[in-house]
């Protein structure tokens, strides 16, 4: 007899809040709001110009990319996925009424594994859907160039990064000043540009730590990334940069200009090797001052942006202008 008691009750309540809802106007409206917006979103999609965004989207939607360390560009940052915002840009349309690239809106979808979340591994490249490329100037001698390869530099709005020798940098004080004052991003490049594979362990922490000091007094500049002079190294090397809170630099493609090429030869050469990520090492030598403006002239016609090391390791995607 309870239970029927219990059961009626329980019928009785449930019917007594549907009754409620539907005369509760607070209901009412939220009924009515879920109604509208149900309408909006089928009439938007029905719309041609949501259509058209929506093919754009099939086209232009793109994952992000982990960091990995391949087998054999090893340590390779990620890149930011993209995908279209199809509400924002059909709203950026509506008012017009007609599809327009240039109102398209993208959202940017990071990695979920970054560059500093991968073990202490060397850097060859950025990553290969990246269209950008990087200029590594590593400079121990080579003063007279200098001044010039910046002038090029400033005059076609590039930056680079230059890694410095310590022992230059206290020689130097005013040119390693001069680079820095262009904007150039500065990196170590050990201190009397030794053969570090072949170095113990504390005179590699010697070599890397009195380059950072000496940088830091001149150019008040704690340097992140380290190029190993004429890239000899060891896998304790790469650690003990890691230690100090600085990634090892290598490189793609080598300008090989200390043997004095002729610089159109150079830097046909480099062209023909270039490719999204590349990192491009060259010296304060004639034939790279000679023929850096062509040169830059060159990798900007391929499509490629040019950056400092840490543009280049950046996990921004890079899209075209007229997307938003």
């Amino acid at each position: 007899m309870k239970n029927k008691i219990l059961q009626w009750s329980l019928v009785v309540l449930v019917i007594t809040s549907i009754a409620f809802s539907l005369h509760n106007p607070f209901t009412s409206t939220y009924i009515e709001s879920l109604k509208a917006q149900s309408i909006a979103v089928s009439q938007m999609e029905s719309n041609s110009i949501y259509q058209q965004i929506k093919e754009q989207a099939k086209e232009l939607n793109r994952p992000p990319k982990n960091a990995e360390i391949d087998p054999v560009w090893k340590a390779t940052p990620g890149y930011n996925g993209i995908v279209v915002d199809m509400e924002a840009s059909f709203k950026a349309m509506k008012k017009a009424n007609k599809f327009d690239h240039n109102k398209l809106f993208i959202k940017q979808i990071n990695p979920s594994v970054h560059l500093e979340d991968l073990p202490a591994s060397p850097i060859y490249r950025g990553n290969p859907e990246k269209p950008m490329v990087t200029l590594l100037v590593n400079v121990a001698w080579g003063n007279e160039y200098l001044p010039g390869m910046l002038q090029t530099m400033k005059k076609n709005n590039v930056k680079s990064t230059y890694f410095l020798d310590g022992s230059w940098v206290k020689k130097n004080p005013s040119l390693a000043k001069m680079i820095a004052e262009e904007k150039h991003e500065i990196g170590n490049h050990a201190y009397s540009h030794p053969d570090l594979k072949k170095m113990t362990n504390s005179r590699i922490t010697e070599e890397l730590k009195q380059t950072n000091e000496v940088i830091h007094a001149t150019l008040d500049i704690q340097p992140k990334w380290f190029a190993p002079p004429s890239g000899s190294f060891r896998n304790d090397v790469v650690q003990i940069a890691s230690e100090m809170d600085m990634k090892t630099i290598l490189w793609t493609v080598d300008t090989i200009d200390w043997r004095k090429p002729n610089p159109d030869e150079m830097v046909n050469r480099v062209l023909s090797k270039v490719h999204p990520g590349a990192m491009i090492l060259m010296h304060p030598t004639e034939s790279s001052s000679a023929g850096l403006d062509k040169l830059i002239k060159g990798i900007k016609e391929k499509g490629y942006s040019i950056g400092t090391v840490s543009d280049l390791m950046d996990e921004t995607r890079l899209v075209p202008k007229t997307i938003k």
